[in-house]
C-alpha cells in the first residue's frame, strides 16, 4: 500500500530551507528560499578543525536545525520535534504523521541515502518526507539531489540512526502555522539584527567575522596540513560552492534575502548591507576557486591569495553586519506593502 501526501515538491538550493518550504507551503505559507533563510537568521561562519576531521571545514550557516528553531520562534509557528533511540518508534512517529496528512522534516546522515550524489558522511542533512509504501520512502531534497526522490526504508532507517558529528537521534519535526501568526515582513528587522549580533560578537575566535579572519591566516598552511592536496583542497572548495548552499558559503542566499527586504523596507542601512554582501558573495567564489587551484597545482601562492581575500572578507562582512545591526536602533523608513 502506498501513502503519499500531495505536496509542492520543489527542491531548492539548501536542504533545510528546501524542507521548510515543503512544510510551510503545505500550511499555506509560501516564502522564497532566501526569505526563509534570512528570517531564520541562518547566516554564520565557522572554521572547524579537529581530531575527528581529516581536513578543516569552512561552514557558512548556523548549526543544523537552529535555522528551523529561529524561524519558528520569529514567525510564531508551532514546532513539534521528536527524537528517540528506538528505530521502531522513530518510524511509527513519522508514519503516523504522514497517515494524518502532514509532511515531516527529518534530520539524518545523507551518506546512507540511495540517491545521494556525494558519498561523504554529513549528519546535519535535512529532508522532507511526504509518503511511503512497503519498501520505499518518498522525500523532497535539494534541486541538486533531484528534488522529489525516494530511498529504501532500510537506508532511511540507517541514515536517521547514524551517529557522529552533527547527527541527531532520529529527529523528526512538523510545523503548524497558527491563524494569528505575525506577518513575515514584520519579522525582517528582528531576524537581521539577531543574525548581525551573533556574527559581530562570536564567543570564540573560530566563529563570525573573527573566524573568517582566522581562516585567512590558516588557509595559507593547507598544503602542509594534508597528505593528499589534490583530493582535500578541491573537495573543500567543492563543499564551499556546491554543498547545497547555492555557492559562496550561503552569502548568495543572504544577498538575495537582503535584496527582497529592500523591496519591502526603505532603509539606507539595509541597502548598504546588501551592497556589501553582493561584493562578499563574489569574493567567496573567488576564494573557493583559488583553494581548488592550489590543490590541483600545488602552488602555495594561490593559498596566499585566498588568505588575503579572506582578510578582506572579514572586514567587508563585519562592516555589512555593523550597518545591518543598526536597523534595530534607528528609524527604518517606510514598510512597503
Amino acid at each position: 500500500m502506498t501513502t503519499v501526501i500531495d505536496v509542492d515538491a520543489r527542491g531548492t538550493q539548501h536542504c533545510e530551507t528546501t524542507t521548510l518550504g515543503v512544510l510551510l507551503r503545505h500550511q499555506g505559507l509560501d516564502l522564497s528560499e532566501p526569505m526563509t533563510f534570512g528570517l531564520g537568521a541562518g547566516l554564520s561562519f565557522v572554521y572547524w578543525d579537529g581530531r575527528s576531521l581529516g581536513f578543516p571545514f569552512l561552514g557558512g550557516r548556523v548549526k543544523p536545525f537552529d535555522l528551523t528553531r529561529n524561524l519558528a520562534t520569529g514567525l510564531g509557528l508551532e514546532l513539534r520535534t521528536q527524537e528517540t533511540t528506538s528505530p521502531r518508534k522513530a518510524w511509527a512517529d513519522v508514519a503516523a504523521s504522514i497517515d494524518a496528512g502532514h509532511p515531516v522534516g527529518l534530520q539524518l546522515d545523507s551518506y546512507h541515502l540511495d540517491y545521494f550524489g556525494s558519498e561523504v558522511h554529513f549528519g546535519g542533512h535535512v529532508v522532507a518526507l511526504y509518503g511511503y509504501d512497503d519498501h520505499r520512502a518518498y522525500l523532497v531534497d535539494t534541486a541538486q539531489q533531484g528534488g522529489a526522490v525516494s530511498t529504501s526504508l532500510t537506508s532511511l532507517a540507517r541514515a536517521r540512526a547514524a551517529r557522529g558529528p552533527m547527527t541527531a537521534r532520529n529527529r523528526s519535526f512538523t510545523l503548524t502555522v497558527p491563524r494569528d501568526a505575525p506577518a513575515p515582513h514584520r519579522q525582517i528587522v528582528p531576524a537581521i539584527t539577531a543574525c548581525a549580533d551573533a556574527f559581530l560578537n562570536p564567543p570564540i575566535a573560530n566563529l563570525g567575522h573573527r573566524g573568517i579572519e582566522k581562516a585567512g591566516k590558516l588557509v595559507r598552511t593547507w598544503l602542509q596540513r594534508t597528505e593528499d592536496p589534490q583530493l582535500d583542497l578541491p573537495r573543500a572548495a567543492l563543499l564551499m560552492e556546491r554543498a547545497g548552499t547555492g555557492g559562496a558559503l550561503f552569502r548568495n542566499l543572504y544577498r538575495d534575502f537582503l535584496a527582497e527586504c529592500t523591496d519591502l523596507l526603505d532603509s539606507g542601512h539595509l541597502r548598504a548591507g546588501h551592497t556589501l554582501y553582493t561584493e562578499a558573495a563574489t569574493l567567496w567564489t573567488a576564494v573557493a576557486a583559488l583553494i581548488a587551484k592550489a590543490g590541483e597545482s600545488g602552488d602555495a601562492r594561490c593559498l596566499v591569495q585566498a588568505g588575503s581575500l579572506l582578510g578582506d572578507l572579514s572586514r567587508i562582512e563585519r562592516e555589512a553586519m555593523e550597518s545591518l545591526s543598526q536597523l534595530g536602533s534607528a528609524p527604518t523608513g517606510t514598510v512597503r506593502h
